[in-house]
């Protein structure tokens, strides 16, 4: 599986980066740029290639007999967006009680050009006391993988530093949509 999936990022003049991969056993994977559905699509088989098995949440509307399924099987957890929760505290459970996870989250919230990044990726993280490791997908140099893994200080403001300069430079695949600033 591992090869077709090389041959398919291949196939779209894409290279998996594998220098990093992440040894943790339980990690929030922070993917970005998220400007489109084919980042997810890529992603999904970027991530295949490197043999990282992710959980990811995903709008509870999309999961309908028969693509919920689906869904569920890549590692979807739905989510009802609309309802007020404490997700950051269920989630962090929800990490707590599992040996080993991956759990992918799009901190921009959305493919379309959002102004701030969600928060909620970092407090997951540090709730469920475990390192946060910066997945991305490239499309101004075609390289996707996972760079630095970092335990959350509790400073958002300097550990956000890390994450801005990290993925400073780096593009989506559709232009101007991809935004560095973090929410207040």
């Amino acid at each position: 599986m591992k090869r077709i999936c090389y041959l398919i990022l291949k196939l779209f003049n894409f290279n998996v980066d594998l220098d990093h991969i992440p040894c943790e056993k339980k990690y929030v994977l922070v993917v970005a740029p998220h400007t489109s559905w084919a980042d997810f699509a890529l992603g999904k088989i970027a991530l295949k290639a490197m043999n990282i098995k992710t959980t990811f949440l995903m709008k509870k509307e999309l999961f309908f007999f028969p693509f919920g399924c689906y869904l569920k099987y890549l590692g979807g957890y739905p989510v009802d967006r609309r309802k007020a929760s404490h997700l950051t505290d269920i989630l962090a459970e929800y990490i707590k009680e599992k040996e080993e996870i991956a759990f992918l989250i799009t901190p921009e919230g959305s493919r379309k050009r959002t102004e701030t990044w969600k928060r909620g990726f970092y407090y997951i993280a540090l709730k469920a006391n475990v390192p946060i490791a910066l997945g991305y997908l490239d499309f101004g140099t075609r390289k996707g993988g996972v760079g630095p893994v970092f335990y959350p200080t509790g400073d958002y403001e300097a550990d956000f530093q890390i994450i801005k300069n990290f993925y400073s430079g780096m593009r989506g695949r559709r232009k101007g949509r991809f935004n560095l600033e973090i929410s207040e």
